[in-house]
C-alpha cells in the first residue's frame, strides 16, 4: 500500500496532521479512482488531479482517508488528525466563556471551536455578513 507524500517533502510517517482551516497538498504514486473520508465533518479531501490530494482541516479530531484505484483496491489508508494552530492565537477566558483572538499584530476575534456561544456566534454572524457582501461586490450587485 502506498503512503501519502508531502508535495514538498519525503514520505509522511504516522498519521497525517492537518490544521483547522488550512489545506495540505499530497501526491500519490498511483492514480485515484475513489476517495472516501470517514468523517467529512473533520476533514475535507479533494482530488486536484488523479495523483494530487488536497486535505483541508474542518474541525478538531481524527478520521481516516481511503483512496481506491480503478480496480477498487486500496492504495491509501491513512489516519488524519486535525488540530488547531496556536500561532498568534490568544485565548481569553471569563468565568466559563472563552474568546479566541488572532494577534498578528493587532488582536481580532476569530472563530475557534470551543469558544463561548456568544463570542463564537457574534464572530460567525459578522463573518457571514462580510462574506455575503464580498460575493455581492464580486458579482456586481
Amino acid at each position: 500500500m502506498a503512503v501519502l507524500l508531502f508535495a514538498q517533502t519525503a514520505d509522511a510517517e504516522g498519521p497525517v496532521s492537518v490544521t483547522v482551516d488550512r489545506a495540505k497538498v499530497f501526491r500519490i504514486e498511483e492514480p485515484a479512482s475513489t476517495v472516501i473520508v470517514g468523517n467529512p465533518a473533520i476533514a475535507d479531501v479533494s482530488m486536484h488531479d488523479r495523483n494530487t490530494v488536497v486535505v483541508t482541516g474542518k474541525a478538531y479530531g481524527s478520521t481516516n482517508l481511503v483512496i481506491l484505484d480503478a480496480a477498487n483496491e486500496p492504495i491509501i489508508d491513512e489516519v488524519i488528525i486535525v488540530t488547531a494552530t496556536d500561532e498568534n492565537a490568544v485565548a481569553v477566558t471569563r468565568r466559563t466563556n472563552r474568546t479566541t483572538y488572532s494577534c498578528a499584530p493587532a488582536c481580532e476575534p476569530i472563530l475557534r471551536l470551543g469558544d463561548g456561544r456568544d463570542s463564537f456566534q457574534t464572530a460567525a454572524e459578522q463573518s457571514s455578513v462580510r462574506n455575503d457582501l464580498a460575493v455581492k461586490a464580486a458579482s456586481g450587485n
